[in-house]
């Protein structure tokens, strides 16, 4: 009894022990997925950012070169509005900024003036007006915008040279000759839209004076922090002005200040985009825990090894207490070793193909991508169909099971509502199996939909056994009744698996099914000799008479 109990616990320690490196694997391996799977999304969106913003460089570089070969200070933008509008998602405004010497002040104010400007006069960022008459300096002065309305009129005629943003970005691209990018700033009013200000320096045909600037202005929020609701990551930028704070698109696409996220559970990513020369770096913070999920299926997979050792074990129990009872039997000593090895070579054989079926189950069942409650559900039923078989046959021996027990049995979901109606007959072990898991997906997905008339569809099943000897055919039919394909829920891909393949070939025979006009039906057919198995039965029978003699 002792080196028994040893090697039940040495099976229970060997299961515990293979059930933890198989939960710690899974944990690795569903982790390296979702990481590599937020990798792959943040390359797709910083590459996307990175497509957006040279294609808005290369626009106001070619806008520039053509504004180049017509110096003329009026009308710059008017030829150019069907470019200037091409990035309408998070284009604001495009203005034409012209470098006017002090002599050139006073023509300045009649274009002003032509072009329908709210306040045709020259002022300063405080929109207070200048005296041109004391001005010795050239100036900076917005002349045109586009689009015109009643936000933008008002701004031709301020010179922005003392602007705090602009003014020293309109100075360095003076001298350095090439388009720069702002810092993110706020256009067009103090309550405007958070925005970037790209600036292009202009000269005049046929030299190298200066004749002015383009600059275009781009909402910040859709043109690099704007990203898919179903992405599996948020994205937030570093702010230029202050590296320990990032920059999140808020309300209405108002960039809000946060303090940056550095969890190694939500796997931060970064990458840098380049705007017209000026690096912005974007972090990524995935949306979810990536250890989360990973957690839920190791202890799944884990409790899942602890119901498999258990049943193995206790399996293994049943067997070691038969055989201690046999071993008592000392005048029939050769007898119990030889019934010994048998049962254990079948024991072997059943184990093995209870484990394959639960592997199956387990593997379909939680799929990745799966939602956890529900595969965790459905997992526990199948495993309690298998378990209920199990405790019938052990009930019987092995030796076979009544069709009718199966339908009536408790680990079928709602079987009060499902009508049985066909002869007794008794199924072999390995039938039982897969007729239990069959009826157990039928059951479970019966349940889960509403039937034409308002309540649960009634269920009728029923088979028959047509011809004799080896010619004789088993004939079963399921019908949901008052159910079409709009009211049912469908299917899963374990069950269509299970219903069309698995369930069929393991009985030798064929299945369909189909929707009539208010019922749902599946139909199998098989061979009654597969269904029944008599030469298993002949030998489960003779195995346990056998035992029983001897004990006796």
């Amino acid at each position: 009894m002792l080196r028994f109990g040893f090697f039940i616990g040495l099976i229970a320690l060997i299961g515990l022990t293979v059930s933890g490196l198989v939960a710690y694997r899974a944990f690795g391996q569903d982790v390296a997925l979702a990481v590599a799977t937020i990798d792959r999304s943040v390359d797709t969106h910083a590459r996307l950012v990175q497509d957006r913003l040279s294609e808005r460089d290369l626009l106001i570089r070619l806008i520039a070169g053509l504004v180049g070969k017509s110096p003329a200070q009026d009308d710059v933008l008017a030829p150019l509005q069907s470019s200037i509008y091409e990035f309408n998602t998070d284009f604001v405004v495009a203005g034409w900024v012209a470098r006017l010497a002090p002599t050139e002040l006073t023509g300045a104010l009649k274009l002003l003036a032509a072009s329908g400007a709210t306040s045709p006069q020259i002022r300063d960022v405080e929109d207070q007006p200048i005296n041109i008459g004391s001005v010795t300096e050239p100036l900076d002065v917005l002349m045109e915008v586009e689009p015109r309305n009643e936000e933008t009129l008002p701004l031709p005629g301020r010179a922005l040279n003392q602007h705090p943003v602009l003014g020293p970005l309109l100075a360095r691209a003076a001298v350095e000759g090439k388009p720069l990018c702002s810092d993110p700033v706020v256009l067009l009013h103090a309550d405007g839209p958070n925005g970037v200000v790209l600036v292009a320096p202009v000269t005049r045909e046929g030299g190298h004076a200066l004749s002015g600037f383009l600059t275009f202005s781009y909402r910040v929020a859709p043109l690099m922090l704007s990203n898919d609701d179903a992405a599996p990551f948020d994205v937030v930028m570093e702010d230029p002005r202050n590296p320990m704070r990032d920059l999140k698109t808020g309300e209405g696409g108002v960039l809000a200040s946060v303090a940056p996220q550095d969890d190694p559970a939500f796997h931060p990513v970064t990458r840098t985009v380049s705007f017209s020369g000026k690096p912005f770096v974007l972090h990524y913070n995935a949306r979810t825990n990536v250890q989360e999920h990973a957690l839920q299926l190791a202890a799944i997979v884990a409790i899942v090894g602890l119901v498999l050792t258990t049943i193995v074990c206790g399996l293994f129990g049943y067997v070691v207490s038969n055989n201690v009872k046999l071993s008592r039997e000392i005048e029939v000593r050769k007898g119990f070793e030889t019934r010994l090895t048998t049962v254990i070579g079948e024991l072997n054989h059943r184990v093995k193909n209870i484990l394959a079926v639960l592997q199956s189950i387990v593997t379909r069942t939680l799929h990745h991508g799966a939602d956890i409650d529900s595969a965790r559900e459905m997992l526990i039923g199948r495993i309690h169909a298998m378990s209920n078989v199990v405790s019938l046959l052990s009930d019987s021996q092995w030796q076979g099971v009544n069709l009718r027990g199966l339908l009536e049995s408790r680990a079928l979901p709602h079987a009060e509502r499902i009508v049985a109606a066909g002869p007794d007959i008794s199924v072999s072990p390995r039938a039982a199996q897969s007729l239990s898991l069959l009826f157990f997906e039928l059951a479970s997905h019966a349940d889960e939909g509403l039937s034409l008339v308002g309540k649960h569809p009634t269920i009728a099943a029923q088979w028959t056994v047509t011809g004799s000897g080896k010619d004789a055919v088993f004939d079963f039919r399921w019908e949901e009744f008052n159910t079409s394909a709009a009211t049912r829920s469908p299917d899963s891909d374990f069950g269509i698996a299970l219903l069309d393949r698995v369930a069929p070939e393991a009985l030798g025979g064929t299945a369909k099914r189909y929707f009539t006009d208010a019922s749902y039906v599946y139909e199998l057919t098989a061979p009654m000799e597969t269904v029944i198995d008599q030469a298993e039965l002949d030998r489960m029978i003779k195995m346990s008479s056998s035992g029983r003699g001897r004990a006796s």
